[in-house]
């Protein structure tokens, strides 16, 4: 940014020497410094600024090109939900039956004994009451 070569510093600090004295330079300097970092802190609060009004552009741009593919879309599969615009064959069922008419009142003990049976979880053969089933007998051969 600043081109300041070794002898213009040199220059520049002789001079801020003779001017302020060097009795003054610490408090100078340290006065120079925050200065030079209030500058630095406002330029990079500028440039964060400047970046998300382009990015804020940008996912506008972004916004504006998937609303146009979207309306591309709709135009092109107006009903999404008939298989004539893309969508599968066994979506919705033809027809829908209650399981049990309105006016028909199933047993109520037996729906619960079906359950049960249902749910009931099943014993291994080994420890059923039951006789193990026999195995098939060995195969004498593959050509017999």
């Amino acid at each position: 940014m600043f081109d300041i070569g070794a002898s213009e510093l040199l220059v520049i600090v002789i001079v801020a020497i003779l001017v302020i004295g060097p009795k003054d330079m610490p408090k100078a300097l340290r006065h120079a410094g925050r200065w030079i970092g209030k500058l630095r802190r406002m330029s990079n609060h500028f440039r964060a600024g400047l970046d998300e009004v382009v990015r804020q552009a940008e996912i506008e741009e972004m916004e504006e090109k998937w609303a146009a593919r979207n309306k591309d879309i709709m135009a092109k599969y107006p009903e999404a939900s008939t298989p004539e615009a893309g969508a599968p064959d066994n979506l919705l069922p033809n027809e829908m039956e209650p399981f049990s008419s309105a006016g028909e009142v199933p047993d109520a003990d037996a729906a619960a004994e079906a359950a049960i049976e249902r749910a009931a979880p099943v014993k291994a053969p080994e420890h059923s009451n039951e006789p193990p089933l026999p195995l098939d007998p060995p195969h004498a051969g593959k050509d017999a």
